[in-house]
């Protein structure tokens, strides 16, 4: 290789985890590779408190890196997809979708719990996600979801200083972390909906690079961006936003595809949840199709209250 390419990504420690396992997929493609870490703090990084659920604008996690690729001063950015806007700013494209082993949702609740219906009654839940409590309401409306901001590993901290009775976070980012010990227990992802895309990586690169392209589409995983991409349509065709109380999870059996994915209102009791299935090759239109089910069924009502 000629000169070292720059990664821009956050500069968490879970970010800094994802961009190595970006970085490590290249260089077993191109042992000769140089790459270097360039790290940007996001809004979200800087602002601790705010409860995502209070956000109005889009790319909390994910603008301020965007601008640095944007100005060239990084060659390629690595993003959890989840946190992307549906919509990619001008000049800049997803190249790479990959490593997405664990899409589902965890809690943390210390050993000898093995479901949500073991946590004590009115359990104070940390969680940062309308999605996630929203079905935890719906599962359990006696549970007490409460925000919670912070890195993986503080959110786990304020868990063990007893400030909350449990956390729910990705499962991804616990493994990524090496923190899977902290793990009580995984959701199904069939049944505790994940958000569209989470646990799969983005690489994103300026539409008009195209050496970076062709290199880094190399370590596209086809069935990683398949699902994702088919859950973020999900998002897309409800235009909710990536914090809403709306998830989606599809996944891939042979040639075909089935896709879960629900709109609740805040509370978890007007919870409208849907599934369809087919053709792999069609997934894009089948994501409309159940995103349009879900807002037929009273879910556009729902998005409208959350408006006001």
């Amino acid at each position: 290789m000629k000169k070292p390419l720059t990664v821009a990504t956050r500069g968490t420690r879970l970010a800094i985890a994802q961009t190595r396992i970006v970085t490590g997929l290249l260089k077993k493609i191109y042992p000769d590779i140089k790459i270097k870490i360039k790290k940007i703090a996001t809004a979200g990084d800087r602002d601790k408190k705010t409860a995502l659920w209070n956000l109005k604008s889009t790319g909390f996690f994910t603008s301020q890196v965007e601008n640095a690729l944007l100005a060239k001063d990084a060659d390629f950015a690595v993003h959890s997809f989840k946190d992307l806007p549906t919509k990619q700013p001008e000049g800049l494209t997803i190249t790479a979708v990959c490593d997405r082993q664990f899409p589902e949702d965890c809690l943390v609740a210390g050993p000898h719990l093995a479901s949500i219906e073991q946590l004590t009654k009115s359990a104070k839940i940390g969680t940062s996600s309308l999605r996630r409590s929203a079905q935890v309401k719906n599962l359990r409306p006696d549970l007490k979801p409460t925000a919670i901001r912070g890195n993986v590993p503080t959110r786990i901290k304020f868990f063990e200083e007893g400030k909350f009775d449990a956390v729910i976070l990705a499962r991804a980012a616990l493994e990524r972390l090496a923190l899977q010990n902290k793990i009580s227990f995984s959701f199904n992802p069939e049944q505790f909906i994940p958000a569209p895309a989470q646990g799969a990586l983005a690489v994103q690169t300026r539409t008009d690079d195209t050496g970076t392209i062709k290199l880094l589409s190399a370590i596209d995983d086809k069935n990683v961006r398949l699902t994702a991409l088919t859950e973020r349509q999900i998002l897309a065709t409800t235009q909710c936003g990536c914090h809403g109380p709306v998830g989606a999870f599809a996944k891939v059996l042979g040639d075909n595809i089935e896709i879960f994915a629900f709109i609740s209102d805040l509370e978890g009791v007007n919870f409208i949840k849907r599934q369809i299935a087919g053709p792999a090759a069609k997934a894009q239109q089948l994501a409309e199709k159940l995103g349009s089910r879900l807002l037929d069924a009273g879910g556009r009502e729902i998005l409208e209250n959350l408006k006001k």
